[in-house]
């Protein structure tokens, strides 16, 4: 049986009449877009579907204005369940207007590749629970302080040098394949000098120590 809000259900925030709701004033937005038409016709929703009238140049300026991304200062876009290729460029949109956002989730959201963003202010950002195969596949972070990639599948850390020149003090790299590799701890410090907790754990004196080489690798033996 259908529901008297079923006509509503892929209908945008931004949509709604008589409300004046801004989208920095969203905490835990969903931002996934509803199906287009043709995919609704073939699932048999096209109830759900209004009358699409012409929308002006005002009309969509005004809903720019009202989503107001570009001011949001601290924002959770976890667990989004980004299944189709629309939601997911919405969702890519989305990020690339949040010029001031300090504070940021995107915890379980199946990500893989964020190099094309940049959070020029994000201090804080959790990408927990990810895709993500390398430091290269991170959004551009400059100003970041705590830095949570767990639960992701980093094997190793070449490109982390990246995150070298940032204000960066805590890491979060549990339970990545990287975690297993020989003297983690020591290169990871050595590569990040501003570092000063690594898995919730403090820097500790043996951390500061140079990685030891194994020179056995390059010798060989003369029999």
């Amino acid at each position: 049986f259908k529901l008297p809000s079923d006509s509503f259900k892929y209908l945008s925030w931004c949509d709604l009449q008589e409300h004046d709701v801004r989208g920095n004033q969203l905490r835990c937005p969903r931002v996934r877009e509803g199906p287009s038409e043709e995919e609704l016709f073939f699932r048999g929703e096209e109830h759900t579907l209004k009358k699409r009238k012409q929308v002006t140049e005002t009309e969509k300026w005004q809903k720019k204005l009202q989503e107001n991304w570009e001011n949001c200062a601290e924002l959770n876009l976890s667990f989004q369940d980004l299944g189709d290729l629309y939601q997911v460029e919405n969702f890519n949109r989305i990020l690339r207007r949040l010029i001031r956002v300090e504070k940021l989730w995107l915890v379980d959201n199946s990500l893989t590749d964020l190099s094309a963003v940049r959070l020029p202010r994000c201090k804080e950002l959790n990408v927990s629970k990810n895709h993500f195969t390398s430091f290269k596949k991170l959004p551009k972070i400059p100003q970041i302080r705590h830095l949570s990639l767990a639960e992701n599948n980093i094997m190793t850390l070449s490109g982390i040098s990246a995150l070298r020149h940032t204000p960066l003090e805590s890491l979060i790299l549990k339970r990545n394949p990287c975690e297993f590799q020989e003297n983690y701890r020591q290169l990871v410090f050595s590569s990040l000098p501003n570092l000063k907790t690594l898995d919730g754990v403090p820097q500790l004196p043996e951390d500061c120590s140079p990685p030891e080489i194994n020179f056995l690798s390059k010798m060989c033996t003369i029999l």
